[in-house]
């Protein structure tokens, strides 16, 4: 009487090796046949045959135990392949049982990001990845690009049978990069880079999101984060902002010395107006009133004595 103690974990991951569970089976079958073909003979091992056939079905029951329950992380989502054939009833996160047999891939269905940049070792390809277009007056301007999108839950199994796991080389990368050169042709060098930037980037992302969705993917966004113009061009926009400035600066130059001019100007009619008031406005008698008048206001008493001249002058004397 033989007694087994075997630990099987169940759970496993979708990364489990589908050919690895195969092979353990195929094992298993040879083990179980050589201890039926062991009970035929008389050999030293034909007293084990039963022990040998009972480690052969553990096998077996092993690999397809193991097999029939797959885990599916958060965020991913899985696929039923068995035999070349795709399953459409996909497997959500969690703990799911399958058909021994069935070969589960697992998709990424979170918001991924795909970055074709000039700098190095910014974007996912190596070394300078930006997109080189033509403008509508045939220069050369250089893109960066950032794509965020995600794939659709319920396209993924015709995903992986029309295009493969490998999508973001496949449709991301080839449709982004050719739709900015189909759209870039309608605009202008300069205009691309400063007035019409982003309705560039609206028009594209209107065109890349139809293609995404038409392949199972989900368009999020899509950011243009440079664009850099050939050398000649920034120079040119360089010296015209510079210019701009210049003649900005002048404006304002010369309309502040035009307000001074102004300011002046009434300044000086504002005294040419008071010394013809005081030339032709003003007699003697009041000329008398206002000095009495204001010695009359002050804090010290004062006497005043006049004579009746006519071109008199008032003698001031101090009270105290």
């Amino acid at each position: 009487m033989y007694t087994f103690v075997i630990q099987i974990n169940p759970i496993i991951n979708n990364k489990f090796n589908f050919k690895f569970m195969v092979i353990l089976i195929i094992i298993g079958i040879i083990v179980v046949v050589v201890g039926f073909n062991l009970n035929k003979t008389n050999t030293l091992l034909t007293p084990y045959s039963r022990l040998i056939k009972i480690v052969g079905f553990v096998i077996i029951i092993a690999a397809a135990l193991t097999s029939s329950v797959v885990q599916i992380n958060p965020g991913e989502i899985g696929v039923q392949k068995l035999f070349g054939k795709v399953n459409n009833n996909t497997l959500e996160s969690g703990l799911n049982l399958v058909n021994p047999l069935v070969e589960v891939v697992t998709f990424d269905i979170r918001t991924q990001n795909y970055t074709m940049s000039g700098v190095q070792d910014e974007g996912d390809k190596s070394g300078d990845d930006a997109i080189r277009v033509l403008t509508a007056d045939g220069l050369e301007v250089v893109i960066d690009l950032t794509v965020l999108y995600k794939l659709i839950p319920s396209q993924a199994p015709r995903i992986l049978q029309e295009i493969g796991t490998d999508y973001r080389n496949t449709i991301v990368r080839p449709i982004c990069r050719t739709k900015i050169r189909d759209n870039a042709v309608y605009y202008e060098a300069v205009a691309l880079y400063s007035t019409k930037r982003d309705e560039f980037q609206a028009r594209i992302f209107k065109t890349i999101e139809s293609d995404f969705k038409a392949r199972g993917l989900l368009l999020e966004q899509l950011l243009v984060r440079n664009i850099t113009l050939p050398s000649s061009v920034k120079a040119t926009i360089e010296s015209k902002i510079n210019a701009e400035q210049d003649a900005q600066k002048m404006t304002f130059v010369l309309q502040k010395e035009k307000q001074e001019a102004e300011r002046k100007r009434v300044e000086a009619q504002g005294i040419a107006d008071y010394q013809k008031i005081l030339s032709t406005g003003l007699s003697d008698k009041q000329l008398q009133y206002e000095m009495i008048k204001a010695i009359a206001t002050s804090p010290n008493a004062k006497l005043i004595i006049m004579n009746g001249g006519k071109n008199s002058t008032p003698v001031i004397l101090d009270a105290k």
